[in-house]
C-alpha cells in the first residue's frame, strides 16, 4: 500500500455494518432509555455481521498486500453515543476489522462529519442521513435489508447504475419530460459529448486507482455498469468513461430488462442504483444501496426511468 496517495475513505453507519435491526426496533417501540439499557447489558455480546459487512471485509483486505496503491480506510459514523457504541467497538475488535476512526453523534445526523472525515462515500441504513450527504455533494447510499447473502468470490465485485449514479441525471430528465424517442434522439446527437459527473464518479475514480496497481488478470476488484440503457444510448456512456480515463470491467446495457438476474450472475458484493424499484428487486439477491439522487427521486419523479 502506498501511503503517499489519498485512500478510498468509506464512512459507514453501525446499522449498515452490523445486524442491529432488533435493537433498533427496541428504540422505535420502547424509547431511548430502553435502547440504552439493552445495549449496555449486552455490550460484551458480539453483534452479527450486517448487510455491508462482507463489503467492508473485502475493502480492508486490499490493505494487506504489498501493491503500490492508496488503500482503503473505513470510518464508523454512528448515531449512537460513545457509551452505547461500546458494544459496536467490541464487535469490531471481535471480528478483527481494522477500523480506528469513529464519530458517535448521540442521535444527531452524522452528515456534517463527512467532509472532516475525508469520506468519499457514506453507507447508512438511515435514508434521511443519506439524502443530506448527497445534498452536500458527496456520494451516499441507503443500504437496504437483504434477503440472502451471496459471497461466492474472494474478489471484490461492485456494480453501478449509470444515470444519476456514475453520471448526472441530465439524460434521464429528457426521458421523463419528453419520452423515449426524444431521449434516444438526444443521446444519439450528443454521443460525442461526455455526460456530467454523478455523485459516484469520484468513488469509481478511487476504485480505478487501486485497480491500476494490479495486472488485469490478477485484480482483486472487478466493476460493472448495469444500466437499462440500450443502443443507441450506449455510445455516449462508453465515450464518457473513455474521456474520464476510467475503466469499467463489465458493461450491461439491458434495455429495460430486470437487473437482479444479471447482478447475481456477476456476483456483485454491492449494487448502487437510483431507482427504488430496481433496488428492491436487486436486494432480494445481493447487497444493494439506494442512491436517492436525481429526477427519479424528486417529488414527482417516482416512476421508473429508461436511462438508469
Amino acid at each position: 500500500m502506498n501511503s503517499d496517495g489519498k485512500p478510498l475513505v468509506v464512512a459507514i453507519s453501525s446499522r449498515a455494518l452490523f445486524d442491529l435491526d432488533s435493537t433498533h426496533q427496541i428504540y422505535l417501540e420502547q424509547g431511548l432509555q430502553a435502547y440504552i439499557d439493552y445495549q449496555q447489558k449486552r455490550e460484551n455480546e458480539y453483534l452479527q455481521p450486517g448487510v455491508a459487512f462482507p463489503l467492508v471485509e473485502k475493502l480492508l483486505a486490499l490493505n494487506d498486500d504489498d501493491m503500490d496503491h492508496p488503500g482503503v480506510e473505513i470510518v464508523l459514523l454512528s448515531r449512537n453515543s460513545a457509551d452505547t457504541g461500546l458494544r459496536i467497538f467490541n464487535s469490531i475488535e471481535h471480528h478483527d476489522l481494522h477500523i480506528e476512526r469513529a464519530v458517535f453523534t448521540n442521535g444527531a445526523s452524522p452528515a456534517n462529519y463527512i467532509e472532516p472525515c475525508g469520506a468519499d462515500v457514506f453507507l447508512s441504513a438511515n435514508a434521511d442521513d443519506v439524502r443530506k450527504v448527497l445534498t452536500a455533494g458527496y456520494a451516499a447510499a441507503t443500504i437496504l435489508p437483504q434477503a440472502t447473502r451471496e459471497n461466492r468470490s474472494g474478489q471484490l465485485r461492485i456494480a453501478f447504475d449509470g444515470d444519476a449514479v456514475i453520471f448526472s441525471d441530465e439524460a434521464e430528465r429528457i426521458y421523463k419530460t419528453q419520452g423515449l424517442e426524444a431521449f434516444s434522439s438526444s443521446e444519439r446527437e450528443a454521443a460525442e459529448k461526455p455526460l456530467r459527473a454523478g455523485p459516484f464518479k469520484a468513488v469509481l475514480e478511487a476504485i480505478h486507482k487501486i485497480q491500476s496497481a494490479y495486472p488485469a488478470d490478477e485484480n482483486p476488484i472487478r466493476t460493472a455498469l448495469v444500466t437499462a440503457r440500450s443502443a443507441p444510448a450506449h455510445k455516449r456512456v462508453i465515450l464518457t468513461l473513455r474521456a474520464w480515463g476510467i475503466r469499467i470491467d463489465e458493461s450491461m446495457f439491458l434495455g429495460g430488462r430486470e437487473k437482479a438476474a444479471f447482478l447475481r450472475a456477476f456476483g456483485a458484493d454491492i449494487f448502487f442504483d437510483d431507482q427504488q424499484l430496481h433496488c428492491d428487486s436487486a436486494s432480494q439477491v445481493i447487497a444493494t444501496g439506494h442512491v436517492p439522487h436525481g429526477v427519479a427521486n424528486e417529488a414527482d419523479g417516482s416512476d421508473v426511468g429508461r436511462g438508469t
